[in-house]
């Protein structure tokens, strides 16, 4: 006869795993990053579920260089519409319009971001009045809580992506290009297993190539 603790043990262990997603529009790592969570998703039993971080409001009160400050002033306008569509449409929204708004930025390399944001809520089905967003800061203070939510597990000192496996955040993985298929799954499947372990903070290597989108 199973017992109570059996049949919750068995339940656990044939739940979809849950990864929690944390992105920037503008930053091409982390659109590799879900290009590569999407592929998990086709191989393993997961749930993503999609938040918005900003750049931006990561390094406001950094010392950067004058060129990477005006970068981050473009990442505000994406980064609030998202937020905007979530406050207003819902959770379900966020990946579809990051994958809208990050199709054209990233392998389509367009920076006309008022035009990709109107493109990419009309190809979702979202509002165009959403647009007006991109230049209020009415909800920040929502955009700022999803981001503290995500920067709060893993510290101030990384930057976007941050995948939480099952609870447990990291930045990263940092990858290029995004693995496919059973190789996705493969990778998956190395992260939850450091996940696992409390003590695991950290494996580093320094950049040699830039994202390679496909």
């Amino acid at each position: 006869m199973t017992t109570t603790q059996e049949r919750l043990t068995d339940e656990q262990d044939t739940a979809a795993a849950v990864a929690d997603f944390w992105f920037d529009p503008l930053c091409p790592w982390a659109w590799m990053t879900s290009r590569w969570i999407r592929e998990v998703e086709k191989v393993r039993d997961i749930s993503v579920r999609w938040h918005i971080m900003s750049l931006a409001v990561l390094n406001e009160d950094k010392d950067i260089d004058a060129g990477y400050r005006a970068f981050l002033e473009h990442a505000w306008g994406p980064a609030r519409v998202v937020n905007a569509a979530r406050e207003l449409h819902g959770d379900d929204v966020v990946g579809p319009l990051y994958t809208a708004l990050g199709t054209r930025i990233h392998p389509g390399a367009r920076k006309d971001y008022d035009a990709v944001i109107a493109e990419a809520l009309a190809e979702v089905g979202l509002p165009a009045d959403l647009a007006r967003y991109a230049d209020s800061d009415e909800l920040d203070t929502s955009l700022r809580a999803s981001h503290d939510a995500g920067i709060s597990q893993v510290g101030e000192e990384v930057g976007t992506p941050i995948v939480a496996f099952n609870g447990t955040a990291f930045f990263g993985p940092v990858i290029t290009p995004a693995p496919k298929g059973e190789e996705a799954g493969r990778l998956w499947d190395g992260c939850v297993l450091v996940a696992e372990f409390p003590g695991f903070y950290e494996i580093k290597r320094t950049r040699t190539q830039g994202p390679i989108f496909d």
